[in-house]
């Protein structure tokens, strides 16, 4: 059987066992009610219901909790009761024993539980309800930050195999969810670990054909008769399109297994844009990273690099991999600092810059270049990164054809940034001064003398004696502000 289902919609949950087990809670499970698995059931609530039907009420999973209060009396009455209970998909029914009312438990709804086979718990009168849903909320609080652990390992590896191609993709994917996975084509599989299976089982079809004929991110699930359960989804951007991944395993996939599968099917559908060759984009994004462009084409890209992650370290681990669906595109490398460089297509909109901002990272984005330029771009963005921190706001390169590099050739401008700081390198090189790299701190903070300090890591007294320095040896007065700017360009300029 086909089913649908929004691949984000499972709610986090904790097995029965976990609710029996605990100790404070004294519950005494009925044996006869507990079919095979029955602890194995998943509680994703507890729930306080004396009506004489919660049926309509429920929403499945529930650990229902009563007192009996309005318990029918008839025994084929109690019969209704439990079976519409096991109907709506319950996970099992507590039953509070309360001096006055029900001092023991009443054998017809033993009875009832046992025929239905819905787990039948105990509840000691010691016990308050209250205790109980709170027990199985601190279980699910539990639960929910160790899926969430789990989702961000995952999604790290998954970013990392990524750079190997779909291949290692695949691989990487099935054995985070311990299954079988193929990325299938308009007809043919395009990419598929060790374990898919070849041909795809007919059922497999089925389920591709009901994806197809709708629209947007969705996913889709059925059983095999081998009893693999099958989950489908198409893969991000081309969620319209024909290109869907496809996982099976011998057992059911939770709510974490479907975050995975999307992180996986959104990494797939960016690596197999990037180029179909298994090996291409990993060797592409590598090589451009270190600068070695000779790996890739003529086709122009921007060089994007974001600083200042302002939260704690963990967080960098659990976060950072969706910067590559946020700038859509594979080549996203995560750098000491915390720091990431990223090459794009399309440079972001600075909203979308100041979106990353109020995520923790300042970013700016080079001037666009091609291939064989990178390195270039890379030393522009060292400066815009600077120009970025003293303003504490994103900062994007001038557009082309309306700043100074669409009128000096890079061969012009390289010797005059060479003539410029001579007198300056010649010092550095004489002894540890750091005129240089002073200089350039101290333009990107507009001359401030204590915040240059606080980022070279020395004392104001010791700026001001290395721009002392500096003046001296150029000559030049740096109160100038013609002498700045020509000192700015200079120092973007240098190779």
């Amino acid at each position: 059987m086909t089913q649908a289902h929004d691949p984000l919609g499972s709610d986090v949950n904790v097995p029965l066992r976990a609710v029996v087990g605990n100790p404070e809670l004294a519950l005494d499970p009925v044996v006869e009610t507990l079919g095979p698995g029955a602890l194995d059931a998943p509680v994703r609530w507890a729930h306080v219901s004396e009506l004489r039907d919660p049926a309509p009420y429920l929403l499945g999973a529930e650990l229902l909790l009563t007192a009996g209060v309005n318990l029918p009396v008839e025994p084929r009455e109690i019969d209704r009761y439990v079976r519409r209970l096991a109907d709506s998909g319950i996970s099992a029914l507590g039953f509070g024993l309360t001096p006055g009312t029900y001092e023991t438990l009443p054998p017809p709804l033993r009875t009832a539980c046992a025929r239905y086979r819905l787990p039948l718990l105990i509840v000691p009168p010691r016990t308050p309800f209250l205790a109980i849903s709170r027990a199985v909320s601190v279980a699910l609080a539990e639960a929910g930050k160790r899926e969430q652990r789990r989702i961000a390992v995952a999604r790290e590896a998954l970013t990392r195999a990524a750079g190997d191609g779909l291949g290692e993709l695949a691989s990487a994917l099935g054995g985070r969810l311990k299954a079988w996975v193929a990325l299938v084509g308009a007809g043919d599989v395009l990419a598929a670990d060790h374990g898919t299976p070849s041909p795809l089982p007919a059922e497999v079809g089925e389920l591709l054909t009901t994806l197809r004929a709708g629209r947007g991110i969705r996913s889709a699930t059925t059983e095999l008769p081998d009893g693999t359960h099958v989950v489908a989804q198409p893969v991000y951007p081309q969620a319209t399109a024909s290109h869907l991944v496809v996982v099976g395993r011998p057992g059911r996939f939770d709510g974490a297994d479907r975050s995975i599968l999307s992180v996986g099917a959104a990494l797939l559908g960016l690596v197999g844009r990037a180029g179909s060759d298994a090996a291409g984009p990993g060797a592409a994004a590598t090589a451009l990273l270190l600068g070695e462009t000779d790996a890739i084409g003529g086709e122009e890209r921007r060089l994007v690099a974001g600083i200042a992650y302002r939260r704690g370290p963990d967080e960098v681990a659990a976060r950072y991999d969706w910067l590559r669906a946020r700038l859509d595109t594979p080549f996203v490398r995560l750098r000491p600092g915390p720091r990431f460089d990223a090459i794009v297509r399309e440079a972001p909109e600075i909203g979308d810059l100041d979106r990353l901002r109020a995520d923790g990272w300042l970013a700016v984005v080079a001037s666009p270049v091609p291939p064989d330029r990178l390195p270039e771009a890379a030393t522009e963005v060292e400066l815009l990164l600077k120009r970025a921190a003293a303003l504490e706001r994103p900062v994007v390169a001038e557009a082309s054809g309306l700043g100074l590099d669409a009128l000096i050739t890079p061969e012009a401008a390289a010797g005059f940034a060479a003539q410029a700081l001579a007198p300056l390198r010649e010092l550095d090189t004489k002894g540890d001064r750091e005129l240089v790299e002073t200089l350039r701190t101290w333009l990107a903070h507009h001359g401030g003398w204590d915040r240059t300090a606080a980022e070279l890591g020395v004392h104001r007294n010791s700026v001001r004696h290395r721009i002392g320095q500096i003046e001296r040896a150029l000559g030049a007065d740096l109160a100038d502000p013609e002498i700045r700017m020509r000192l700015w360009f200079a120092l973007r300029w240098a190779s």
